[in-house]
């Protein structure tokens, strides 16, 4: 997710949920951080490693 999108998403979030000044930040940072976990290409951009296939004869 582009982080002007997740910084937007997160304040939203923050100013819906938050009461007071620092529950309002501590929110938004646990809401970027957690948009930031849902990010697929962190995870796509890992390749497997090839792993070398073992034939059995018997």
């Amino acid at each position: 997710m582009n982080k002007f999108f997740r910084a937007i998403i997160a304040a939203w979030g923050a100013k819906k949920l938050g009461g007071g000044c620092l529950s309002t930040i501590v929110i938004f940072i646990i809401i970027y951080t957690l948009l930031g976990k849902c990010d697929n290409k962190s995870r796509a951009s890992v390749p497997l490693p090839n792993k070398p296939q073992v034939t059995v004869c018997r």
